[in-house]
């Protein structure tokens, strides 16, 4: 009984082992080959979708076709494209003092801050013409695709030139279109009978800034900023994607967020409201396209530069024109402590630091007059 029982066992396990065979054969093989070939396919297709995720649309060029409509006055610049201009003041051949005004982030030549708040007083008074222009990409300026740092410079002299402002004019930027007047300094220093720089934007990465200064400026911002203004410098070719995709916080700047705003700056907020109350003006801001015009300016502002604004000589060595600085210590945009450090390296800058002030202190009652009075005359 004994070996009855284990010839059961073995007749069992037979049986087991065969159904397991049995199992084997008739399980379902890809050929040879084709298991790779998948993998393949699936890999191009993930490329594929991820190449056409950066790829920018093109842009809808104003008087195109499928562009917005034109309604702005504009010259024609040496290489084909247009800047759309807007002028406030007293009439261009009457003024005493011509101001080139550049506009910031997310903005156009309708939003000339010193421009829409500068008294009438002092605009009769001293004689004072402003015009302010469309950055590229912006309202109703063409694109540049190859924009560079010193391109915009270049863009503004020949604005200058084809208005007849003169072999001097000054000029004034706000923001990122301060950054801008460091490109003026630089590439048309001869051109320039004064500057004014308020509350300008910041490379983290100019040479010049210690370590320790930039790094603790930088991990001021937002988390969501850190790695825009990380991917506008590093990976360039992301920012598209960056700012468009929906997984992750993108620019608190481009989504209009209050949160990056002084206590200041919101109650200037109702001020703002009120001069920018022209919705259809505001809409020309981004109408061509958000690539050429805010991923565009992160690219180039917070890309890397063919020179540091702490390397500039003095433009004005005989005090023949004066150069200023204006920014509030309450800015949550852009940290004053890298302003500090800026006036200190130069120190022809004449630094204006406004105790509890924000970004938007230009709104405030006066300051345009302030600082169009420091530029032009030298008051405080």
């Amino acid at each position: 009984m004994a070996g009855g029982g284990v010839n059961r066992k073995i007749s069992a396990a037979s049986a087991r082992a065969h159904t397991r065979r049995a199992k084997q054969n008739n399980s379902f093989k890809l050929p040879s080959g084709v298991f790779t070939k998948i993998l393949l396919l699936l890999s191009v297709g993930i490329l594929a979708w991820a190449y056409q995720a950066i790829q920018p649309p093109l842009p809808k060029t104003c008087g195109s076709p499928d562009g917005p409509p034109l309604t702005a006055t504009r010259i024609k610049l040496k290489d084909g494209r247009h800047l759309a201009y807007k002028e406030h003041g007293v009439p261009r051949d009457a003024a005493k003092y011509k101001i080139v005004f550049v506009h910031g982030f997310d903005s156009c030549r309708h939003h000339a801050v010193v421009a829409d708040t500068l008294s009438l007083e002092i605009v009769e008074a001293l004689g004072v013409y402003i015009v302010s222009f469309d950055r590229p990409g912006y309202g109703e300026s063409d694109p540049n695709p190859k924009r560079t740092v010193k391109s915009m410079a270049l863009d503004i002299e020949e604005l200058a030139d084809q208005l007849g402002l003169g072999s001097k004019f000054y000029v004034i930027g706000f923001s990122m279109g301060g950054q801008v007047i460091w490109s003026c300094l630089k590439y048309i220093p001869h051109r320039l009978a004064g500057a004014t720089l308020v509350a300008p934007v910041v490379n983290y990465w100019w040479s010049g800034f210690p370590a320790n200064l930039s790094k603790e400026a930088y991990q001021q911002q937002l988390p969501q900023d850190q790695w825009t203004v990380r991917v506008s410098h590093y990976a360039p070719w992301l920012t598209y994607w960056w700012n468009t995709q929906k997984w992750f916080p993108s620019s608190s700047v481009i989504a209009n967020s209050t949160d990056i705003l002084s206590s200041e700056d919101k109650k200037l907020l109702p001020k703002i409201a009120s001069i920018r109350n022209n919705t259809a003006l505001s809409a020309q801001v981004r109408q061509q396209g958000e690539y050429e015009s805010l991923h565009r300016d992160l690219i180039i502002g917070f890309g890397t530069w063919e020179f540091s604004p702490m390397d500039l000589d003095n433009p004005f060595p005989n005090n023949e024109g004066s150069v200023h600085l204006w920014h509030g210590d309450e800015d949550g945009l852009v940290p004053v402590t890298l302003q500090r450090y800026i006036a200190q390296q130069l120190p022809w800058i004449h630094y204006h630091e406004l105790p509890g002030a924000g970004h938007m202190f230009p709104f405030a009652e006066g300051m345009s007059d302030n600082m169009v009075k420091a530029l032009l005359v030298g008051e405080k």
